[in-house]
Protein backbone atom coordinates (compact mmCIF):
# COMPACT_ATOMS: atom_id res chain seq x y z
CA UNK A 1 0.00 0.00 0.00
CA UNK A 2 1.23 3.46 -0.84
CA UNK A 3 1.56 6.11 1.83
CA UNK A 4 -0.84 8.95 2.49
CA UNK A 5 1.42 11.65 1.03
CA UNK A 6 1.71 9.75 -2.22
CA UNK A 7 -2.07 9.18 -2.32
CA UNK A 8 -2.73 12.89 -1.77
CA UNK A 9 -0.27 13.83 -4.52
CA UNK A 10 -1.90 11.40 -6.94
CA UNK A 11 -5.36 12.75 -6.07
CA UNK A 12 -4.13 16.30 -6.74
CA UNK A 13 -2.64 15.25 -10.07
CA UNK A 14 -5.83 13.48 -11.19
CA UNK A 15 -8.04 16.39 -10.11
CA UNK A 16 -5.77 18.86 -11.94
CA UNK A 17 -5.54 16.85 -15.14
CA UNK A 18 -9.01 15.34 -15.50
CA UNK A 19 -12.65 16.34 -15.12
CA UNK A 20 -13.74 14.23 -12.15
CA UNK A 21 -17.37 14.68 -11.14
CA UNK A 22 -17.88 12.06 -8.41
CA UNK A 23 -16.01 10.29 -5.65
CA UNK A 24 -16.88 6.96 -7.29
CA UNK A 25 -15.15 8.11 -10.47
CA UNK A 26 -12.06 9.14 -8.51
CA UNK A 27 -12.01 5.82 -6.61
CA UNK A 28 -11.95 3.99 -9.97
CA UNK A 29 -9.12 6.20 -11.26
CA UNK A 30 -7.13 5.62 -8.07
CA UNK A 31 -7.65 1.86 -8.37
CA UNK A 32 -6.24 2.05 -11.92
CA UNK A 33 -2.96 3.35 -10.47
CA UNK A 34 -2.90 0.83 -7.63
CA UNK A 35 -4.46 2.84 -4.80
CA UNK A 36 -7.43 1.49 -2.88
CA UNK A 37 -9.55 4.18 -1.22
CA UNK A 38 -13.02 4.45 0.29
CA UNK A 39 -15.43 7.37 0.11
CA UNK A 40 -14.75 8.21 3.75
CA UNK A 41 -11.00 8.31 3.07
CA UNK A 42 -11.58 10.59 0.07
CA UNK A 43 -13.80 12.89 2.13
CA UNK A 44 -11.02 13.32 4.70
CA UNK A 45 -8.44 13.78 1.92
CA UNK A 46 -10.62 16.40 0.21
CA UNK A 47 -10.75 18.43 3.42
CA UNK A 48 -7.01 18.14 3.97
CA UNK A 49 -6.00 19.25 0.47
CA UNK A 50 -8.89 21.71 -0.01
CA UNK A 51 -10.82 20.15 -2.86
CA UNK A 52 -14.09 21.85 -3.79
CA UNK A 53 -16.80 21.31 -6.37
CA UNK A 54 -17.34 23.82 -9.14
CA UNK A 55 -20.13 24.02 -11.73
CA UNK A 56 -19.09 22.77 -15.17
CA UNK A 57 -21.10 23.16 -18.38
CA UNK A 58 -20.73 19.58 -19.58
CA UNK A 59 -20.17 17.54 -16.40
CA UNK A 60 -22.57 19.29 -14.00
CA UNK A 61 -20.02 19.71 -11.19
CA UNK A 62 -16.34 18.82 -11.11
CA UNK A 63 -13.79 18.61 -8.32
CA UNK A 64 -11.04 21.24 -8.29
CA UNK A 65 -8.24 22.16 -5.92
CA UNK A 66 -9.37 25.32 -4.16
CA UNK A 67 -6.17 27.22 -5.02
CA UNK A 68 -6.68 26.27 -8.67
CA UNK A 69 -10.31 27.35 -8.48
CA UNK A 70 -9.31 30.72 -7.09
CA UNK A 71 -6.44 31.36 -9.51
CA UNK A 72 -8.22 30.25 -12.65
CA UNK A 73 -11.49 31.99 -12.02
CA UNK A 74 -9.96 35.15 -10.61
CA UNK A 75 -8.29 35.71 -13.96
CA UNK A 76 -11.55 35.16 -15.85
CA UNK A 77 -14.52 36.23 -13.75
CA UNK A 78 -16.45 37.03 -16.92
CA UNK A 79 -17.42 33.33 -16.92
CA UNK A 80 -19.43 33.96 -13.77
CA UNK A 81 -20.91 37.32 -14.72
CA UNK A 82 -24.42 36.06 -15.40
CA UNK A 83 -24.33 33.84 -12.30
CA UNK A 84 -24.28 36.88 -9.99
CA UNK A 85 -27.81 38.15 -9.36
CA UNK A 86 -27.26 41.02 -6.93
CA UNK A 87 -26.14 42.35 -3.56
CA UNK A 88 -28.06 43.73 -0.59
CA UNK A 89 -27.05 44.97 2.85
CA UNK A 90 -28.11 44.95 6.48
CA UNK A 91 -25.73 46.96 8.67
CA UNK A 92 -22.28 45.35 8.30
CA UNK A 93 -23.58 42.26 6.51
CA UNK A 94 -23.89 41.96 2.74
CA UNK A 95 -25.62 39.13 0.92
CA UNK A 96 -24.71 38.33 -2.67
CA UNK A 97 -27.28 36.22 -4.50
CA UNK A 98 -26.11 33.87 -7.25
CA UNK A 99 -27.62 31.25 -9.49
CA UNK A 100 -27.87 27.87 -7.83
CA UNK A 101 -24.50 26.17 -7.38
CA UNK A 102 -22.30 29.21 -7.96
CA UNK A 103 -21.98 30.72 -4.48
CA UNK A 104 -18.95 28.68 -3.47
CA UNK A 105 -16.95 29.57 -6.60
CA UNK A 106 -17.85 33.25 -6.27
CA UNK A 107 -16.93 33.21 -2.57
CA UNK A 108 -13.48 31.80 -3.36
CA UNK A 109 -12.89 34.68 -5.77
CA UNK A 110 -14.02 37.27 -3.24
CA UNK A 111 -11.89 35.76 -0.47
CA UNK A 112 -8.89 35.59 -2.78
CA UNK A 113 -8.92 39.34 -3.34
CA UNK A 114 -8.69 40.14 0.39
CA UNK A 115 -10.66 43.38 0.24
CA UNK A 116 -9.95 45.59 3.24
CA UNK A 117 -13.68 46.01 3.93
CA UNK A 118 -14.22 42.26 4.18
CA UNK A 119 -13.80 40.20 7.34
CA UNK A 120 -15.00 36.93 5.79
CA UNK A 121 -17.56 35.07 3.71
CA UNK A 122 -19.85 32.09 4.15
CA UNK A 123 -21.24 30.44 1.02
CA UNK A 124 -24.32 28.34 0.61
CA UNK A 125 -25.75 27.07 -2.66
CA UNK A 126 -27.01 30.38 -4.05
CA UNK A 127 -26.11 33.02 -1.46
CA UNK A 128 -22.94 34.40 0.06
CA UNK A 129 -22.98 36.15 3.42
CA UNK A 130 -20.20 38.71 3.63
CA UNK A 131 -19.25 40.03 7.06
CA UNK A 132 -17.92 43.55 6.63
CA UNK A 133 -15.79 45.70 8.89
CA UNK A 134 -17.74 48.25 10.91
CA UNK A 135 -16.05 51.05 8.96
CA UNK A 136 -17.07 49.64 5.56
CA UNK A 137 -19.29 51.82 3.39
CA UNK A 138 -21.87 50.10 1.22
CA UNK A 139 -20.85 52.15 -1.83
CA UNK A 140 -17.21 51.06 -1.45
CA UNK A 141 -18.21 47.41 -1.10
CA UNK A 142 -20.44 47.55 -4.19
CA UNK A 143 -17.67 49.26 -6.15
CA UNK A 144 -15.11 46.65 -5.03
CA UNK A 145 -17.45 43.79 -5.97
CA UNK A 146 -18.18 45.41 -9.34
CA UNK A 147 -14.46 45.39 -10.14
CA UNK A 148 -14.75 41.59 -10.01
CA UNK A 149 -18.28 41.23 -11.30
CA UNK A 150 -19.20 44.24 -13.49
CA UNK A 151 -22.82 43.08 -13.92
CA UNK A 152 -23.43 43.05 -10.14
CA UNK A 153 -26.56 45.05 -9.24
CA UNK A 154 -27.56 46.61 -5.94
CA UNK A 155 -30.85 45.07 -4.77
CA UNK A 156 -33.25 47.01 -2.53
Amino acid sequence: MRNKTERLNIIKRIINEELISSQEELIKRLAEVGIQATQSTLSRDFKEINISKMPHQERGYIYVLSERLGNEIITNTANLGDAILGIKFSHNIAVISTKSGYASAVSVIIDGHKFKELIGTVAGDNNIIMILSEEAKQEDVVQAMQTLFPALKYMD
